[in-house]
């Protein structure tokens, strides 16, 4: 007898859990968000500089892949550690890195996809970063890119990016670039 009930209650319980997968609208459910510490929504502006060196004995960046052409940015694909400074000079406050990649993606006109991560070393942001992706017209005078995530305190960003070229050399490929972010995370 004890048996059979606990084949019956087996039975029942594996239909139950049958029924309850069945359920196509139990794999979403809506959270309190100051569940997960997120308070009030702020806006952050903030600058950086950001250095982009290929050349010497210790780049910054490397192409990974050069263009096909000797004419074009076109195909080419550049790993990055870049630091984020707080100044134009190479050597101002470190405040942290722009780690990814940019491809050369203009066949006609200097062009950029930018895949990047802002990952702060210092301050109350150390630990966070924000997300980048976008097109960057690399001579356009300010290149608006979307932030499309964060961590840290930046968890849940999403923005905007402005970019504008402080100097660039044509020959080593070298450049600083000033980023003026703007922040929405909580």
């Amino acid at each position: 007898m004890a048996k059979l009930i606990l084949i019956i209650a087996f039975q029942i319980l594996l239909l139950a859990a049958v029924v309850s997968a069945g359920n196509s609208e139990d794999f979403a459910r809506t959270i309190d968000r100051k569940r997960l510490g997120l308070r009030k929504e702020k806006l952050t502006y903030f600058r950086v500089y950001w250095h982009d060196i290929l050349s010497g004995s210790d780049p910054s960046a490397v192409m990974l892949l050069p263009p096909p052409s000797n004419s074009s940015f076109f195909g080419a694909v550049t790993m990055m550690d870049n630091r984020l400074t707080t100044e134009v000079s190479v050597n101002s406050t470190l405040v942290g890195q722009a780690q990814g990649m940019y491809a050369g993606t203009g066949q006609h006109e200097a062009s950029a996809l930018m895949v990047m991560i802002f990952a702060f070393k210092t301050g109350r942001y150390n630990g966070s970063t924000i997300s980048i992706l976008g097109r960057n017209a690399v001579l356009t005078k300010v290149r608006e890119m979307p932030v499309i995530g964060g961590s840290g305190l930046f968890r849940f960003a999403r923005g905007y990016v402005e970019a504008r070229t402080m100097w660039f050399d044509r020959k080593s490929g070298d450049a600083t670039v000033e980023y003026s972010c703007y922040v929405l995370h909580y």
